[in-house]
């Protein structure tokens, strides 16, 4: 995967053949969880955590 290779670190979505880079937690720490109907991905839910 050709273009998986020139995308800087994170986390992407294909869908229909074009990459989406998901946002990260803007706190750097949190899950991100993407929901799939009929085989593709159709959102992504983003949760952070803060430290104390």
């Amino acid at each position: 995967m050709k273009e998986a290779d020139e995308k800087p670190d994170g986390v992407y979505i294909v869908k229909d053949g074009k990459a989406k880079k998901v946002t990260p937690p803007a706190t750097g720490f949190g899950k991100q969880v993407v929901t799939w109907e009929n085989g593709k991905p159709t959102r992504c839910e983003v949760s952070f955590t803060e430290r104390t």
